[in-house]
């Protein structure tokens, strides 16, 4: 119990240091409140490095970053799966003797069409091989991007818990 109290404490006080360190970054490019600076590139060197925003801001915030990061990740390996599947595979085919996406134009509909698969020649099997592996990126993909989003409410509504219930011990951070 008191671990889950000091990680709490441990996790307020870090997102409180990374929102000021982003802050402060931001800051930095505008000197004496002023935008003219900035504007006239007349910025340090290491202004522009965004060390507060990227190093002692965003990554700061790692757990929830991940969890975000998590469903960029798993919401595109969903779309490519998607289009991949949609689209059908890149081959060999004897009626156009090269190279081809031949079921390209038909929306995913050669999905359903068995007796169309013989149309791709090279390599052999492509078609059952492409549908199988893109449909279990598309479900691990949405499973993933599943669990990312609850984990980002559960970090929320950890943060919030953390923050605002009352404890039948009182622990100071």
């Amino acid at each position: 119990m008191c671990f889950g109290r000091r990680a709490r404490c441990i996790g307020y006080k870090l997102l409180v240091l990374a929102l000021l360190s982003i802050v402060a970054n931001v800051l930095l490019y505008f000197p004496n409140g002023e935008t003219r600076f900035a504007s006239e590139h007349h910025l340090g060197k290491y202004v522009e490095c965004l060390h507060g925003i990227l190093g002692g801001g965003i990554l700061m915030l790692s757990s929830v970053l991940a969890a975000f990061v998590g469903i960029l990740g798993s919401g595109y390996c969903v779309i490519i799966s998607a289009l991949g599947l949609s689209h059908g595979p890149y081959c060999f085919t004897h009626l156009e003797r090269n190279w081809v996406y031949p079921f390209a134009g038909s929306s995913g509909g050669y999905l359903f069409e068995y007796n169309k698969w013989s149309e791709c020649q090279e390599p052999q099997n492509i078609v059952q091989w492409n549908v199988t592996l893109f449909s279990i990126l598309l479900v691990v993909g949405g499973i993933e991007f599943i669990l990312c989003f609850i984990q980002i409410i559960n970090s929320i509504v950890g943060g919030l818990c953390g923050l605002c219930c009352s404890h039948e011990e009182t622990y100071v951070c």
